[in-house]
C-alpha cells in the first residue's frame, strides 16, 4: 500500500457542496467476463475488510482471503490494484462466496497523468457497484499544496468523465504524505473538478495522522461527498502506524464518535477495515476486528434516537 510516515501541517480548506451521481456505460468489462453476481443487501452500514490486512502465510489467494472474510461474517474486500488478471480472481472468489468487492485501490500519479493502465482497470469495475478507489501522488508538488490543482484537476476531469461513461463512481482517497493528504484537499479538488460522480473517503487512521482536531467538522464537511469510509482501532495521540493503525476494540481512541457522527449525517455507504502494517495471524486479528465492530454495533444501537 506503499503508507508514507510524512505528514504535514496545513490550514484546512472547508468547501462543502451536495454531489449527485451520473451513470453511464461501455462494454470492455463485459468483454473480459467480468459480470456482477447480485449481493444480498446488508442492513446498516456494510462491513468488507481490505486487503493490507486479509493476506499472511496461509492466506495467498484471493480465494483463500475471500474465503476467510465470509468466514468471519464481512461483506466482501477492498484490494489493491495488481492488474486485470488478479482481478479477475478476485471477481471469481467473491462471486463464489456471495461477497462484493467494495472500492479498488489505484494510483493516479499526476506526473504521469491518467495512463492506459488506469483507465483499463476503471473500465474493468463497470457493473460491479465497486468504487475506483484513487490516491493521488506526485513528485512535483507538495502533500496539501494547491499549486499542482490545475494539474489534479484536468486529470480528475478526464479520469471521472471515462469513469462515468463506465458507470464507475471514484472515490478520492486522502493519503498521508500524498498531494490530497486531508479530506479537506479531496473536497477542494472534487469542488474544483465539478463531476458528479466523484467523492471522498475519509479515513480514520489518516485523519489522526495529518489532523486529528475535530473529527465533526471534518466529517461535516465530507458529508455532501463522502462514498466511503475506513476504520480501525487506534492510541490517542499516537504518532507511528503501530499506534494509529490497530485491530478495533485495541488502543484508547474510541471509534465510537466516528460512527455516531456517520449515523447523525444518515452516511449508509460502506465501511472498511483497515488493517496495514499489524503483525500476527490474521485470521486472529480480523476476528478481533470483528468483535470490535459488534460491540460498537451494540453500544450505537443501544443509544436513545
Amino acid at each position: 500500500m506503499n503508507l508514507s510516515e510524512r505528514s504535514k501541517a496545513g490550514p484546512s480548506v472547508r468547501l462543502c457542496s451536495r454531489v449527485r451521481y451520473v451513470w453511464s456505460g461501455l462494454g470492455l468489462a463485459a468483454a473480459l467476463g467480468f459480470g456482477a453476481v447480485a449481493v444480498p443487501t446488508v442492513p446498516g452500514n456494510p462491513f468488507f475488510a481490505m486487503d493490507t490486512g486479509t493476506r499472511d502465510a496461509t492466506h495467498r489467494t484471493p480465494a483463500e482471503q475471500v474465503a476467510l472474510v465470509k468466514e468471519l461474517g464481512f461483506a466482501g474486500v477492498g484490494p489493491i490494484y495488481h492488474g486485470l488478471d488478479d482481478l479477475k480472481q478476485w471477481y471469481a472468489a467473491l462471486d463464489q462466496q456471495g461477497l462484493k468487492m467494495f472500492a479498488l485501490y489505484l494510483n493516479l500519479n499526476l506526473d504521469e497523468g491518467v495512463t492506459p493502465q488506469l483507465k483499463e482497470a476503471v473500465a474493468a469495475l463497470k457493473g460491479r457497484d465497486t468504487f475506483a478507489w484513487v490516491f493521488v501522488t506526485t513528485k512535483k508538488f507538495k502533500p496539501s499544496a494547491t499549486d499542482g490543482d490545475d494539474v489534479a484537476v484536468a486529470a480528475l476531469r478526464e479520469l471521472a468523465d471515462f469513469a462515468a461513461a463506465n458507470g464507475v463512481k471514484l472515490a478520492l482517497y486522502p493519503h498521508t504524505g500524498q498531494y490530497a493528504q486531508r479530506v479537506e484537499d479531496c473536497v477542494r479538488l472534487i469542488e474544483k473538478a465539478d463531476r458528479r460522480n466523484l467523492g471522498v473517503t475519509f479515513n480514520l487512521c489518516h485523519w489522526l495522522k495529518v489532523d486529528g482536531k475535530d473529527l465533526a467538522a471534518t466529517l461535516k464537511c465530507a458529508a455532501p461527498h463522502l462514498f466511503v469510509v475506513t476504520a480501525n482501532g487506534a492510541d490517542t495521540g499516537g504518532a507511528d502506524w503501530k499506534k494509529l493503525i490497530q485491530p478495533l476494540g485495541v488502543g484508547t481512541y474510541d471509534v465510537l464518535p466516528l460512527l455516531q457522527q456517520l449515523k447523525a449525517q444518515n452516511f449508509s455507504g460502506p465501511v472498511g477495515l483497515q488493517h496495514y502494517g499489524i503483525k500476527g495471524e490474521v485470521t486472529v486479528n480480523l476476528k478481533h476486528s470483528m468483535d470490535g465492530w459488534k460491540k460498537l454495533q451494540e453500544r450505537l444501537a443501544a443509544e436513545k434516537n
